[in-house]
């Protein structure tokens, strides 16, 4: 087992409201950038991500650094931050200075990097994920899911619903089979608009994903993409409709699925009993 880090006092760091005025972090549209500046919450999001102890944990966008203070202050081994605007990093090398080398900042753009590279095993993410590029993050940390002890992510309310959604729901989707297919998914809190510096004109939701026990393994990711790719890109339209493209009635009488049914009314039990036909 790893030794357990010597604990971080950050008591000495200014407030956030201060870091963000000193550095002149005003927030970028472009970045997608909300701050969230009550301590209290941010130590109940790393709190919501489990046992840490002797983790690597990612965060993306850290900005002017109020959930890096708590995973720091957390059992962690080992925090990366991803920064993608320069301009925060002077704030956050505050916190590293004071970390005991438990915190590594790297400048870069989150698209652009391999978290499985980094760090070492346990790995996990916890992270207020940037409006603009959270999804995206998410389907290609699901494809390495195995690399991960969880995910522990803030989205808009709108994007967490799709993917805790459960079937017969409008919510139900794409991105509910994907995840759903690969994790256990639980919502964990909401989170106000006015917890944020500017406020967003969403609510939000931390959600956490932990790697499914029960996980078939005779069903490729992406060939499941590919079904529901096509039943949800025409969801008005029956099954025999919107699956034509991938061997429309015939492949659903194999999985012995009703042609007249539409996508939302799919268990994800069916999705993967169509991926095996498929596949086969």
């Amino acid at each position: 087992m790893p030794a357990t880090p010597s604990p971080v006092d950050l008591s000495s760091l200014p407030l956030l409201e201060e870091v963000i005025a000193r550095h002149g972090l005003r927030t970028k549209k472009s970045l997608g950038q909300h701050f969230l500046c009550d301590l209290n919450l941010t130590r109940i999001i790393a709190e919501s991500a489990g046992d840490l102890s002797g983790h690597t944990v990612f965060e993306i966008g850290p900005g002017p650094g109020g959930l890096t203070r708590a995973l720091v202050e957390s059992d962690a081994a080992h925090v990366v931050g991803i920064e993608k605007d320069a301009r925060c990093l002077a704030a956050l090398a505050e916190i590293a200075k004071l970390s005991h080398n438990k915190l590594e900042v790297v400048p870069g753009d989150a698209l652009e990097i391999d978290l499985t590279k980094l760090g070492k095993n346990p790995r996990a993410v916890v992270a207020n994920l940037p409006y603009n590029i959270g999804t995206e993050l998410l389907v290609r940390w699901l494809q390495q899911m195995p690399a991960f002890t969880g995910l522990t992510l803030m989205f808009q309310t709108e994007v967490a619903d799709r993917i805790a959604a459960e079937p017969g729901s409008k919510a139900y989707g794409r991105l509910s089979v994907i995840a759903q297919h690969c994790c256990l998914v639980e919502s964990m809190l909401d989170i106000p608009p006015e917890a944020f510096t500017p406020p967003p004109k969403v609510n939000s939701t931390v959600i956490h994903l932990v790697p499914r026990p029960d996980r078939p393994q005779d069903v490729q990711l992406k060939v499941l993409e590919r079904v529901t790719a096509a039943a949800f890109g025409q969801r008005r339209k029956m099954l025999r409709q919107s699956l034509k493209v991938i061997g429309g009635e015939a492949l659903l009488a194999k999985a012995s699925i009703d042609p007249t049914l539409r996508a939302e009314n799919l268990s994800l039990g069916d999705f993967e009993s169509l991926t095996r036909c498929l596949q086969g």
